[in-house]
């Protein structure tokens, strides 16, 4: 059936729903699925989470299932699949994560997610690709196509401008127009245009005073009609805050099922010409139609003959020929993800043995961040494995406390009496997995003050010292040049073990380059005077400063800056040759490996404008491409840049617009390493507003007015008590703090944790950051609106007048 037959089909059903039918398709049956017409052979159909991994949750529970699931691979996180550059790659993993989902009879898969990573704290970092927005839009569409291949739909999330987990249910980002188009949404508009997506997800946050699945112009104006999209827009899970306003926005599902709790609003403001019922109609529409395609594609997949034997990764019968197909993807991709960030030539080693192997990582390692991503791995292989399965005879000592870091005399004693007189050292270090997890942002850089003095220790006692960093987003590296080679494997997977052997070993090559710089002081970006500091208002002052667009802008260098990565060989780039077709290019170099080993190029591309009216980025990369090459092979690659790689959002006009004038074109091997560059003169009639220029990479209080074109709004208070208040909220008054009791108590219960510290974290985390509309969505009609708005007022009495002031 085509689309067209199948929206043709959708709307004739529409015709034959009465108001209150399709306004309750317009939530989930329960938690995954969404509501059945059997009358009309619509199905319900299952989604569930997998940016890198499928989470189902197991048939078996009786809560909601924020962490048991069913067994799964589990892939590199986005934060590192993005370091290897490779669209091709993460369209591989994508098509393995639609086998898992077409395994498990679910219809939609809730990733990638895509945001830009404005802070290197954000808690949710690793679920996310890069700083850059080409980068991620690119990699985001690539890993939809693989798991739309498949038929099975896949949801970019989360949309748009989540950049924080603090207060992130109701927190208000204020950004100005040409930064949200240029940094924010512009992966978005790529992945939409490349892959076009059965589903993108709205995020938690107000953007600029609007919850964004319930404003006009960012879901139905930008998303649907600029950019293209015609899918299904979902909710993030209790996001919802207006259901008549998501409606009217275009926001098709709410997620989970609500149970009535927002029904009678939609009827109403329908039956008094509020809303317009052709809305109701249209969302109703979408989805009939996205349950109809995935009813489509689960009966074309049973008449399929190649069907007859599903992947099956269940760990007590899974087919081993299969698990191991998936499982060694999840190998490759994380040794393709790993950057190498310095060698001294110690890397790779000869061999093993004789090898000290040191850190609680390399027995218990950190292959994953927590939240709701937090993949059941149908099996997770270490670099203690991998060294036993080699027949390596190393020596190990633990280092520290897995679950939090921290050393002691005794353990540091252990692992410099291993260090010593060893061939070489392996020491694993990273970050405890408390640290990264949905819900919490960290509050500072470091790595444990107990893995800083172990690498000190350790590298003093062994010259040959290789230091491998677990985490899903930058650290702090002071200690950067005391060992022999730092490795930053990034949140590898399952098979991260076996890996970082291969590497180590020279099995396979670190072909990883920096997706997001590595700052030498959290305190030297412009957006840490910003971020998470206010509890209902994030200002985005720094508007395009982030990342490498500050580094490089302002002269404030990175301690390993975006696109480095060193590899096991070494590349020569030719002179840079650029072709115009009106106002887009086509660029060609010549690259050769010039070292002894096989290995992989990164050629990067930036365009940096040589004149401009208003104020621009140093440099913005608008293209990429890797090839590999044997020792001395030379070959041509091609990097094509549209239009749009020349252009910049101007508010005034609400309009894409391109300078006439000459732009550099730089070929570099990172945003510092430039190693060729050609000019391009671009003829134009399009002109700029101007502009301001800021004096600094932080907008004062006139140039934010000025940057935003209107009076800086003022946060909200947190006093008195509303529906956007959160259950941590509760803590400012004696009977909330009541209320917040019973509450935790319930969400406890129903998210069915156990006594993991990571899960608890996590629990804690999301509980306590859970609006008060949101904990009526979730109570399965126990909490009305009405009682909600009873409970409110109640809270309000009893704080007292006095209560009622601003708080910071």
């Amino acid at each position: 059936m085509t689309v067209t037959e199948r929206e043709r089909r959708a709307v004739g059903i529409v015709a034959e729903l009465d108001l209150a039918t399709k306004v309750r398709l317009l939530s989930g049956r329960d938690f995954w699925t969404t509501e059945p017409l059997p009358e009309h052979d619509v199905p319900s159909v299952m989604m569930t989470d997998g940016p890198h991994g499928l989470r189902k949750q197991d048939a078996s529970s009786d809560n909601i299932g924020m962490f048991a699931s069913v067994p799964a691979t589990c892939f590199p996180t986005a934060s590192a699949l993005a370091s290897t550059w490779s669209p091709a790659l993460a369209e591989e993993v994508g098509v393995a994560l639609g086998r898992e989902c077409v395994t498990a009879d679910v219809a939609l898969l809730l990733g990638p997610g895509l945001n830009i990573k404005r802070h290197p704290a954000g808690g949710r970092n690793f679920e996310y690709f890069s700083e850059d927005p080409l980068i991620s839009g690119r990699m985001a569409g690539a890993m939809v196509r693989g798991i739309q291949g498949q038929g099975v739909g896949a949801c970019l999330k989360h949309y748009a401008v989540n950049s924080q987990e603090s207060d992130r249910f109701r927190v208000d980002t204020i950004v100005d127009e040409r930064t949200l188009r240029e940094l924010y949404l512009t992966g978005f508009e790529i992945a939409a245009r490349e892959s076009r997506p059965w589903a993108v997800m709205s995020s938690y946050n107000r953007v600029n005073g609007e919850h964004v699945g319930e404003s006009v112009r960012l879901a139905r104006e930008k998303l649907r009609t600029e950019f293209g999209f015609d899918g299904l827009l979902i909710s993030d899970w209790l996001a919802v805050s207006d259901r008549v306003a998501g409606v009217r926005a275009g926001l098709d599902l709410e997620m989970p099922s609500s149970h009535g709790t927002w029904d009678t609003q939609v009827i109403d403001a329908v039956r008094s010409d509020a809303l317009d019922e052709s809305l109701v109609d249209e969302a109703c529409a979408r989805v009939i139609g996205f349950a109809l395609r995935a009813g489509e594609a689960r009966e074309a997949r049973a008449a399929d003959a190649d069907e007859a034997h599903p992947l099956d990764l269940d760990s007590h019968h899974a087919d081993p020929h299969q698990a191991a197909t998936h499982h060694d993807l999840a190998r490759r991709v994380a040794a393709a993800s790993t950057v190498l960030l310095t060698n001294n030539g110690t890397l790779p080693l000869d061999s093993a043995d004789g090898l000290a192997v040191i850190g609680a990582f390399a027995r218990t390692p950190r292959f994953q961040g927590a939240g709701s991503s937090l993949v059941n791995a149908t099996r997770v292989t270490t670099a203690l494995d991998a060294c036993a399965e080699r027949g390596a005879e190393v020596t190990f000592a633990l280092g520290y406390d897995a679950s939090t870091g921290e050393t002691n005399d005794a353990l540091v004693a252990d692992a410099v009496a291993a260090a010593t007189g060893a061939s070489a050292v392996l020491l694993m270090v990273g970050l405890p997995a408390t640290s990264e997890t949905e819900g919490l942002d960290r509050t500072h850089l470091d790595l444990p003050q107990g893995q800083v003095r172990l690498i000190e220790a350790v590298a003093a006692a062994n010259p040959r010292t290789i230091v491998a960093v677990s985490a899903g987003a930058p650290v702090h590296m002071d200690w950067a040049e005391l060992p022999a080679a730092v490795l930053l494997s990034y949140l590898g997977g399952q098979a991260s073990g076996e890996a970082l052997i291969d590497i180590i070993l020279g099995a396979a090559e670190p072909s990883g380059r920096l997706a997001e710089s590595i700052p030498t002081r959290v305190e030297d970006l412009p957006s840490h005077a910003n971020f998470a500091t206010h509890p209902t208002q994030v200002e985005h002052r720094e508007a395009l400063n982030v990342g490498y667009r500050f580094h490089d802008t302002w002269g404030v260098p990175a301690r390993f800056a975006f696109g480095h990565g060193l590899g096991y060989a070494t590349f020569e780039f030719g002179a840079p040759r650029a072709a115009l077709t009106g106002r887009a290019a086509t660029v060609t170099v010549p690259v050769t490996n010039t070292g002894k080993r096989a290995g992989t190029a990164v050629v990067q591309v930036y365009v940096h404008a040589l004149a401009s009216a208003i104020q621009r980025p140093a440099q913005e990369l608008k293209g990429f491409a890797s090839l590999t090459l044997e020792p001395g092979e030379t070959a041509t690659t091609t990097v094509e840049l549209d239009e749009r790689a020349f252009a910049v959002y101007d508010a005034s006009s609400a309009r894409w617009a391109v300078e006439a004038g000459d732009y550099e074109i730089r070929v570099s091997a990172s945003s510092v390493d430039v190693r060729g560059t050609t000019v391009v003169s671009i003829k134009s009639g399009d002109r700029l507003t101007p502009m301001p220029f800021l004096a600094g990479p932080v907008a004062s209080d006139a140039e934010w007015e000025a940057l935003l074109g209107r009076p800086a709004p003022t946060p909200r208070p947190l006093l008195p008590f509303n529906r956007e208040s959160t259950v941590a909220d509760l803590l400012l008054t004696w009977a909330g703090r009541l209320l917040r009791q019973q509450l935790l108590r319930a969400i406890s219960k129903a998210m069915g944790v156990d006594t993991d510290d990571v899960n608890q974290t996590t629990a804690d985390a999301y509980a306590d950051g859970i609006s008060l509309r949101g904990i009526a969505a979730g109570s399965e009609g126990r909490v009305t609106l009405r009682g909600l708005g009873a409970i409110i007022g109640t809270l309000n009495v009893l704080a007292g007048p006095r209560a009622w002031r601003r708080l910071p």
